[in-house]
């Protein structure tokens, strides 16, 4: 299970930041999750709840925003619709994928300081 050391590397980059800046709790953390993550969103929260325990994070909230998979011609910007053939028709290019990555991107941080 690849989500829990993900969180893991999620807590300790959010501990990083919390003490930077004096922070006395975490309330909340956003995430953008890409589609092709290979990230499973249930299991990263579920991972989340135990490892957050004893954290700055432990009456933090996780939410995360999915990111679908868009491609796009990258000549012509047409987009390419889920199963179509990833190749421009118009302009011979490859698509190349725009958005919905493999990444796993901390987007915000709510933290209480004094």
């Amino acid at each position: 299970m690849h989500e829990f050391s993900l969180v893991q590397s999620l807590l300790s980059r959010v501990g990083d930041e919390a003490r930077r800046r004096s922070a006395l709790a975490v309330h909340s953390i956003s995430l953008r999750v890409g589609e092709l993550s290979g990230v499973d969103p249930d299991l990263l929260a579920g991972a989340f709840e135990m490892a957050r325990e004893g954290t700055v994070c432990a009456r933090a909230t996780l939410r995360m925003n999915r990111v679908p998979a868009l491609w796009s011609c990258p000549r012509c910007k047409k987009a390419f619709a889920p199963g179509e053939v990833l190749h421009c028709a118009s302009c011979d290019a490859p698509a190349e994928l725009s958005e919905g990555a493999d990444a796993l991107t901390l987007e915000s941080l709510e933290m209480e300081v004094p």
